[in-house]
């Protein structure tokens, strides 16, 4: 029986807490089964954060979301253009739905409390490695579970209209936006995971996007969470 190699992954640290920094930094030294983690740098403000990414441009950016101050999207965007291939993990003991939008927006991969386990790191890790979008447990796109009143069910008829989109669809896309996985949405929607997988492929070929990431960028730009 083979197994597969295990892989090294190049890793930035950022975050203003050395106390986090150092429980992180413990964390990823004990490995997760399927990746190392060499930790390139530990930086506590952006301006030194933009260098180091520029000069070692690792695998995975750890990053307090403090850290981009109140311009979340807009900062995010710009430490794109200097870090363009990696995966954006973001901690943050906020959960305000406005504040995870403007992240997600913005390019981050994924979003973490900063209260979760190493295994919540862990599957993190794994899910912005592969392309997924990730939402970490207890944090949520949707303003109706947040208590902010709004109904996540209604269609943008405009929208739904411009993509060609059909109300089944639009339902799905906003379970989507709410990185639900298609288990997830099968259970919301009383339809099978198989059901879920062909309205998810439909809603990308006709949003034009080849990525979950994708659709929720697309989703949180026209407002539909």
């Amino acid at each position: 029986m083979t197994t597969s190699a295990v892989r090294t992954l190049s890793v930035v640290i950022a975050d203003s807490q050395p106390i986090f920094v150092e429980g992180l930094q413990q964390a990823l030294a004990s490995g997760s089964g399927h990746h190392r983690f060499e930790v390139r740098g530990v930086v506590s403000q952006l301006s030194d954060l933009l260098p180091l990414l520029s000069e070692e441009q690792p695998n995975l950016l750890l990053l307090d979301i403090t850290l981009l101050g109140g311009e979340v999207a807009n900062t995010l965007s710009s430490l794109r253009k200097t870090y363009p291939y990696g995966r954006i993990l973001l901690f943050t003991y906020n959960d305000d739905v406005r504040l995870l939008k403007a992240a997600f927006r913005g390019g981050a991969d994924g979003v973490l409390p900063k209260s979760v386990f190493a295994d919540d790191l862990f599957c993190a890790i794994e899910a912005v490695l592969m392309g997924k979008t990730h939402l970490g447990p207890g944090l949520t796109l949707n303003e109706q579970m947040a208590g902010l009143g709004m109904d996540p069910t209604l269609p943008d008829t405009r929208f739904a209209r411009k993509y060609g989109l059909t109300r089944r669809e639009m339902e799905v896309l906003r379970y989507i936006a709410q990185v639900m996985s298609n288990k997830e949405i099968a259970q919301q929607l009383f339809i099978s995971d198989q059901t879920v997988s062909v309205h998810r492929k439909n809603i990308m070929r006709k949003l034009k996007v080849n990525s979950t990431a994708g659709v929720v960028k697309i989703a949180l730009e026209n407002h539909l969470v």
